[in-house]
């Protein structure tokens, strides 16, 4: 009979402690493969907790690819290790363009533009004005290459207590942007190397790649995320992934295609995976999906973070976290830059995560925003629109797909709406080479007011199917 201790459970949930446990007998090899497991009410019933406790748990486990459903018949447990290659540790989102500023849409949905109504101003201010009256002469000393240590380790802390990370402060980089950071990685790594990107996936960093002049592979991607086949057919050496949050399609690639991801890395030397991990933060059900880097064991998983998404759109603070082998070489390599972000700024934020309010603001994020996409999702769902779309990857981020299910081409759709001043952003266009569907858009709803969201939907409708 399977059972566990929920009395010691710490500062824990019910569910949360379930999921832990029946994760570490998966991993472990307690739970074999194929395995049943109990139903939700049995469970419940043994176990002497509620039903949504249990469902909780498994629903977790489910979208993290440890478990699997079949209707009429349970939960199984996945065989997610089919694909690991034995390693030796090593010892030691960007969202869519926006349209210009002139540009005015009743609901926009390709823009990330972060409500002003939510940056802390106040409290902001507040750290600033301390750090002015009590630390002049460490805003007044140039940081290292990499970043002021306090900043470093404030974000080292918070990567082991909210995402289950064993990162030392001094791998962290911190940069102005993502962008300038894939330019530090590529001249580390080499020109020689062939980079690989999802696709669909963020085009910026086929630009990215283009201007720095490496060869660079779009990677065809299945249910699970990005093939591994083709990574082998294209040679690539890099490969840049989303996998807890895919941009844009939304989808959290399962733990087996992440073994097998790191075993692909762990056969040849040279090779690395690039975890872009934009919106972890931004989870709205159920706990964050655990990083690639908290399970890699052979040191080729470089992490990367933004706090664009968390703070705003104009905060330009992001960084990324090299393995313990390319410390060495980066350091040789690359310390004659200075640090793209002032002095005051990162030790404004370092304060700001380190009394705990950057917490504090992330739990107030995640209520708004969940508040607001259940406003949207229940207009959308009421009206007409709801039995001719499709809606997929809801559960984390600022943005989901919408799949229109209209006779009219895509193009038509998206002038009609533009008139109606709705902005719709086509997966097709994150796509290198044609897109397999048409009508698939990425709504971006950070900006867009669901006050309206009632309005919006009817726009929609009326621009997808109604006639002239």
């Amino acid at each position: 009979m399977l059972t566990y201790d929920l009395t010691k459970i710490g500062s824990d949930s019910l569910y949360q402690s379930l999921y832990k446990q029946i994760r570490a007998d998966i991993v472990k090899g307690k739970l074999k493969p194929g395995e049943k497991l109990p139903s939700k009410r049995d469970f419940a019933a043994q176990l002497g907790v509620s039903v949504i406790t249990i469902e909780s748990a498994y629903a977790q486990l489910i979208s993290e690819g440890y478990l699997y459903a079949l209707p009429k018949r349970g939960f199984f447990v996945s065989d997610f290790k089919a694909h690991l290659v034995p390693q030796e540790p090593v010892l030691a989102k960007e969202a869519a363009p926006h349209p210009g500023e002139n540009a005015r849409y009743f609901a926009d949905f390709s823009s990330n533009q972060t409500e002003s109504g939510l940056f802390p101003f106040t409290i902001w201010s507040k750290v600033i004005r301390e750090l002015l009256s009590d630390s002049r002469v460490q805003l007044m000393t140039n940081s290292p290459c990499g970043g002021i240590l306090a900043l470093r380790e404030s974000i080292a802390r918070h990567l082991r207590d909210f995402r289950g990370m064993s990162i030392r402060p001094e791998q962290i980089i911190i940069g102005a942007g993502t962008e300038y950071l894939y330019g530090l990685l590529i001249q580390l790594l080499g020109n020689e190397c062939v980079y690989a990107i999802e696709n669909p996936g963020y085009r910026k960093l086929g630009n990215i790649y283009s201007s720095f002049h490496v060869p660079c592979e779009w990677i065809e991607m299945d249910e699970a995320g990005v093939c591994i086949p083709a990574l082998e057919e294209h040679r690539a050496d890099i490969v840049h992934i989303t996998p807890s949050h895919q941009y844009p399609t939304g989808m959290v690639m399962p733990i087996s295609r992440r073994y097998e991801l790191m075993g692909w890395a762990a056969k040849k030397p040279g090779r690395y995976i690039i975890e872009d991990d934009y919106d972890s933060e931004l989870r709205l059900s159920g706990q964050p999906i655990p990083t690639l880097q908290s399970i890699d064991l052979s040191g080729k998983v470089i992490y990367m973070n933004t706090f664009t998404k968390t703070l705003c759109s104009t905060v330009r603070i992001s960084y990324m976290a090299l393995p313990e082998g390319l410390l060495q070489a980066f350091y040789d390599k690359l310390s004659f830059y200075s640090c793209t972000v002032s002095n005051f700024e990162q030790y404004t934020l370092a304060r700001f995560i380190e009394e705990g309010k950057f917490e504090a603001h992330i739990n107030r994020l995640r209520s708004h925003y969940r508040k607001k996409r259940d406003a949207l999702l229940d207009a959308f769902k009421r009206n007409r629109l709801g039995e001719k779309i499709t809606l997929s990857g809801e559960e984390a981020g600022l943005h989901f797909l919408m799949a229109i299910r209209t006779p009219i081409p895509e193009s038509e759709v998206m002038k009609r709406a533009q008139e109606r001043g709705i902005k719709l952003l086509p997966l097709s266009r994150y796509y290198h080479g044609p897109a397999p569907r048409e009508n698939v858009y990425i709504m971006n709803y950070s900006s867009v007011d669901v006050r309206w969201a009632d309005e919006i939907a009817g726009r929609i409708y009326q621009s997808a199917f109604d006639a002239e």
